[in-house]
């Protein structure tokens, strides 16, 4: 009987968020012209307890669109950004010595960074040293900091944004593949449009008279990333998506060009991801279990971090994208 009733509370908290996500993007909408997919991807990271790496050149609206959704989300928002004399201690905090003014005792108090918020723009991550860069992804996956020996819990839901500008490398710190392999997609942020380009001009340079409205809080997405957690995945969609992570695996590999293309593959996390991915993208449609094809949809953007190409596809002009494009024509 309590499976019954959670079932239907389930069915009906599916088709009240493919509602709110509808609701979400209209309102998005009148602030970014165009980036739905982009969008789309975000709110499926949210949802599903990932982190993104958005990568795109500077001046596409990267810090804006996470503004916005951190506003329509009724989430608090924190915007981080990284330097080459940035500390750990900027991110996470630091702690202060304080005196009472009655007995002149002198007692440490510590005092949140910026990491506390609900949603973290961490802008331009590969401008900061590994060191720096090791306390946000290490907050990332415990969601929780540690100072002084004490540990403090980070405000739920925590969803972390990195930006990265792929033009300029000089004097950057590139993000290790361990470390990249935390984010649950690497999103690129193409060039608008002719036609979206002349939208965003015409209202950007306009007196802009615009009003966001709220549309989830943070207790409910909590709410729906356990209903992720819950729905239920039929054996072919695991195997699947465990057979297209281990075919990105090189050594004893049947397909040639990964053998000869591939130094590294992905790790049993991108067969998480990919799940729960797929997972997410069906709830958000109004249906209550994933097929192969929400599985192929996040192929893109969970294994393009995670596939190292060899000398060999570097001296052919392939990049990971290249690779996947002739991995998944072997699956379709």
């Amino acid at each position: 009987m309590e499976n019954i009733n959670q079932n239907q509370n389930d069915a009906k908290l599916v088709e009240q968020l493919s509602g709110k996500v509808k609701e979400l993007k209209k309102e998005i909408a009148k602030v970014i012209v165009g980036q739905e997919e982009i969008i789309d991807k975000l709110l499926l990271s949210l949802l599903a307890r990932g982190h993104c790496l958005l990568v795109g050149v500077p001046g596409l609206a990267k810090t804006l669109l996470i503004k916005t959704l951190a506003e329509v989300l009724d989430l608090s928002f924190s915007r981080i950004q990284f330097t080459p004399d940035l500390m750990p201690s900027d991110i996470t905090g630091t702690e202060i010595i304080e005196e009472d003014q009655t007995t002149k005792k002198r007692t440490f108090r510590f005092v949140k960074g910026p990491v506390f918020a609900n949603i973290i723009l961490a802008d331009e991550i590969n401008r900061t040293p590994p060191k720096t860069q090791s306390a946000l992804l290490e907050a990332m996956q415990e969601h929780k900091v540690t100072a002084a020996g004490v540990t403090y819990a980070l405000p739920e839901p925590f969803f972390v944004l990195a930006t990265q500008n792929p033009i300029e490398q000089e004097g950057t710190y590139p993000l290790p593949e361990a470390q990249l392999d935390r984010f649950m997609f690497n999103l690129w942020l193409d060039y608008p449009s002719f036609d979206e380009e002349i939208e965003i001009i015409r209202t950007t340079t306009a007196e802009s008279n615009y009003k966001l409205n709220k549309v989830i809080s943070g207790e409910e997405i909590t709410l729906y990333q356990d209903l992720v957690k819950r729905v239920p995945v039929a054996e072919n969609v695991i195997e699947f998506a465990v057979k297209i992570v281990n075919s990105t695996r090189p050594g004893n590999n049947e397909l040639k060009f990964i053998n000869e293309w591939v130094s590294w593959g992905a790790g049993p996390r991108a067969s998480q991801y990919l799940i729960l991915a797929a997972k997410t993208k069906a709830i958000v449609e109004g249906r209550f279990t994933p097929n192969i094809d929400d599985v192929k949809a996040a192929l893109v953007p969970v294994l393009r971090h995670r596939i190292i190409p060899s000398f060999n596809a570097e001296a052919d002009g392939l990049s990971s994208l290249d690779i996947i494009d002739k991995l998944i024509s072997q699956f379709s």
